[in-house]
């Protein structure tokens, strides 16, 4: 079976927040009603597991896909990347607002391609849509109709899914898993929860490949095994449950802002645009204030102490010299001639 539409999947909010599900009912009620989408919902990405009903759903579309989430859009895209949903980042035009500043420089640093990687990635566009931009249903709607209009013809291969799984019953959720938020429409009452096969909140890394060198700084830093090799010498996070919940330590050692944690609260660590190196140069730096590697330093020893284990501190896995350090210090430079061009 075949369905030659473009996929839309929602991908629910963690918790039972009644505005966040209201919005992903209201697009999911209206976006059914276009012929020539194919809407899906599965649980919150982040926490799907790799066996999961719904990475076999998403693993078995073919050609573009509109993934909605409440995750920044880099986030999105390279947790897809992780679960073997691969293809090249769609123009999103739907999107927070970024200082024209910010948007500049991000748009002039060339992002790092593995030549190797790169023959991987199926011809095929991945369009990553923020649900925390708007509040307003059709804001998206018109997104995805504008996206419908430049995506390749869609096709989802069923038999793929079904060969992945010995449950096809359970798979048929998937297919129109948001069916039921009409079953009732004509009387008004309220629409039952859709229920899917549950999952539990998850903390790793991501890493973005795009960004990423190999430079491995994070596989010396990180001494929980949560870092590995494939057999082409590239990094992986191998071990993702290893990882130290609420810990973002790595993702400051790393030179590139190539270590996202989606959960942070932190934006250029949950995988905002228009963070260099995650840094943000602010004058709480010129008063004693930690830097990344010493912050990420006393992140790791909390947890190192936590597991019974001595504090190593800045002594192991941070690299002297690291790009970090230096990026820090050429912007504490810039900021002081700033401040001295002011004559204050």
């Amino acid at each position: 079976m075949a369905d030659k539409k473009l996929t839309v999947v929602i991908s629910q909010a963690q918790g039972k927040n009644p505005a966040k599900r209201e919005l992903e009912e209201s697009l999911a009620a209206a976006l059914l009603m276009e012929p020539d989408l194919e809407v899906s919902l599965v649980p919150h990405l982040y926490d799907l597991s790799a066996d999961h009903t719904g990475s076999l759903f998403l693993q078995a579309i073919r050609g573009d896909l509109v993934m909605l989430s409440w995750l920044y859009p880099r986030a999105c895209h390279w947790i897809l990347d992780r679960q073997g949903v691969r293809g090249k980042e769609g123009h999103v035009l739907l999107k927070e607002e970024v200082d024209e500043d910010e948007e500049e420089a991000q748009k002039q640093k060339a992002p790092f391609e593995n030549p190797e990687r790169q023959k991987t990635i199926p011809d095929r566009h991945i369009y990553s849509i923020d649900l925390r931009v708007s509040s307003t249903p059709q804001d998206y709607i018109q997104e995805i109709k504008r996206i419908a209009g430049e995506s390749q013809v869609q096709t989802f291969q069923l038999s793929d899914m079904l060969q992945q799984s010995p449950q096809p019953a359970q798979l048929e959720k998937y297919l129109k898993p948001l069916d039921i938020i009409n079953a009732e429409k004509n009387n008004g009452a309220a629409a039952e929860e859709t229920k899917l096969e549950p999952t539990k909140r998850r903390w790793y890394p991501v890493i973005d490949y795009s960004l990423c060198t190999n430079c491995m700084e994070c596989i010396d830093f990180c001494l929980f095994g949560v870092y590995g090799v494939d057999q082409g010498g590239q990094i992986l996070v191998e071990e993702q449950d290893s990882c130290k919940k609420g810990c973002p330590a790595c993702s400051r050692v790393c030179p590139e802002n190539a270590i996202i944690f989606p959960g942070h609260k932190t934006p250029g660590i949950a995988g905002a645009d228009g963070e260099v190196a995650g840094l943000k140069i602010d004058l709480s730096k010129l008063f004693g204030a930690p830097d990344a590697l010493e912050m990420a330093a006393r992140e790791r020893d909390a947890e190192l102490v936590a597991d019974g284990r001595d504090a190593v501190g800045m002594s192991v896995g941070i690299r002297q010299n690291s790009k970090v350090s230096q990026a820090t210090n050429e912007e504490l430079d810039d900021l002081m001639d700033s401040l001295d061009a002011l004559d204050l």
